[in-house]
């Protein structure tokens, strides 16, 4: 995933292209409150980025 500004905010298809996943995946992702997203509109969704960038972090190893 590529870097972004802190609180940028992105259409749905952009967050999945960064992703790479579909729509779909990141409206589910949304829904499940695995990553924010803000309604500006009736019809306007946009993602928190940094979110989606923050969910794609990898763990570390506990062993």
């Amino acid at each position: 995933m590529e870097a972004t500004a802190k609180n940028a905010w992105g259409t749905i298809q952009q967050a999945a292209d960064t992703a790479q996943v579909s729509d779909k995946t990141i409206r589910r992702w949304v829904a499940a409150g695995l990553i924010e997203a803000q309604r500006f509109g009736p019809r306007l969704i946009r993602v928190d980025m940094t979110s989606l960038e923050a969910l794609g972090r990898p763990l570390t190893s506990g062993r």
